[in-house]
């Protein structure tokens, strides 16, 4: 827990009435809706075809009248149809992975940056973060949201930030010792296979510099968090975003409370919906969270259908009102140490094998510290020996330079895959084994 003289950094926002948040967000709700369908043609079309326009939006439940974005709505816009500025405006892409093997690309206007920016500031500083700390950021650089978002937040936020990304678990070890950050910025996965390196150094991790780890882009439990605040003496968090939105920041726990993730309630209007039926969901009933951007000027989001499951619940620490930790998908997107991978994406990739059958289950275990990631698959009849050998290799490189994670490949025999007569079962999690 923080110090016993702790005493929480608010920014305007952070400090506003209930009544001042809820009279901010129809204000810029307003404006969102309307920058969406003047100026981006999937909007248009999708309002359009749902019979509202801007003008329906008369107050914040008014929003529910209003059609859903999805992932495929993305996708089929790739990669700039969902942009609402001109090119000129636009200073950086980001993109995630798809199940087609398209990504969803995201832009951001200067404006943007500077937003996204300073909401990752604020998470930071919930999380108990202050100017003239260090922060060590072992978050992927690259079109993956993670490593910048929380490299800009941080140096916003006054830190000298050391951009380690990651891999090189060893040396990770070796700046944290030599560098002295006090913050962390990992997935928590990974930050268990750096304990481990601490541990095989004979380094105690206890003694390390670090007093605050913030921790997201995959499901972690309470049970991770008391190891890794046992294991390091420092504060764990948790961290929420994703790219199609703005990427991390869009939530974060505050160190005060840990009770959940604040949501940033004057930036994002958070929704649960039943995911079967669409249907809103009173506060505090668990069902899929949806988004809509109140600022972001580039790609906004309108009630964007996250597939996360949580509940919204009364804010503790700020008057925001809180998101509990995420407890599944509604769809079939597995997290493997960070990155989304789909059974789609990997049966892609079968298929473009020759030697290999588009019958396969994917089995994700945790013998360690870290997630991995097998593919059992069916040879075509005839195919035996070396040319199994050489299928499995190339499946293997295929989805690690394709889709980005590792993955062992076991090759078995014509129909030893079972067979169904409904959905086909492709993944077993043998995490909880």
């Amino acid at each position: 827990m923080p110090p016993a003289d702790y005493v929480p950094l608010l920014d305007d926002g952070e400090k506003l009435s209930e009544d001042a948040l809820r009279a901010l967000q129809l204000e810029r709700l307003k404006w969102s809706l309307r920058h969406a369908y003047e100026n981006c043609r999937p909007y248009r079309a999708k309002m359009e075809a749902a019979g509202a326009t801007p003008d329906d939006l008369k107050d914040l439940s008014d929003l529910s009248k209003f059609p859903f974005t999805a992932k495929d709505d993305l996708r089929a816009a790739y990669p700039f149809g969902f942009f609402a500025v001109p090119m000129d405006r636009i200073v950086r892409l980001h993109a995630s992975s798809g199940t087609t093997g398209r990504p969803t690309v995201v832009g951001y206007t200067r404006r943007d940056i500077e937003t996204w920016s300073a909401l990752m500031a604020r998470s930071i500083r919930a999380a108990g973060g202050r100017p003239g700390m260090k922060v060590h950021v072992a978050y992927g650089y690259g079109l993956f949201t993670g490593g910048l978002g929380a490299h800009y937040g941080a140096e916003a936020l006054g830190c000298a930030v050391i951009p380690m990304s990651g891999g090189q678990t060893e040396k990770q070890v070796r700046l944290i010792c030599d560098f002295e950050p006090d913050v962390i910025m990992v997935t928590p996965s990974y930050m268990l296979a750096i304990l481990d390196a601490f541990r095989r150094e004979g380094l105690d991790p206890r003694k390390s510099s670090l007093r605050i780890g913030i921790f997201g882009a995959e499901p972690w439990s309470e049970a991770m968090r008391g190891e890794i605040e046992t294991a390091f003496d420092l504060d764990a968090v948790d961290i929420y975003g994703l790219s199609e939105v703005i990427g991390p920041g869009v939530a974060n726990e505050c160190v005060e409370t840990k009770d959940g993730l604040t949501v940033w309630e004057d930036h994002f209007w958070p929704e649960i919906v039943d995911p079967e039926t669409g249907e809103p969901l009173p506060e505090g009933a668990r069902g899929e969270l949806v988004l809509t951007s109140l600022t972001k000027e580039a790609t906004p989001v309108i009630r964007y259908r996250t597939r996360d499951l949580t509940r919204l619940l009364p804010g503790t620490a700020r008057v925001m009102r809180r998101m509990e930790r995420i407890t599944g998908r509604t769809d079939d997107m597995l997290i493997v140490r960070g990155v989304n991978v789909f059974p789609s994406q990997i049966e892609e990739q079968i298929l473009a094998v020759p030697d290999l059958a588009p019958h396969y289950l994917l089995e994700i275990a945790r013998p360690g510290r870290l997630d991995e990631l097998a593919a059992i698959v069916e040879a075509r009849p005839g195919v035996e020996g070396p040319a199994r050998e050489a299928a499995a290799r190339l499946l293997a490189h295929r989805v690690k330079s394709l889709i980005g994670v590792s993955v062992a490949v076991r090759i078995v025999d014509p129909g030893a895959i079972e067979r169904s007569a409904g959905k086909a079962r492709r993944v077993r999690d043998l995490r909880g084994a």
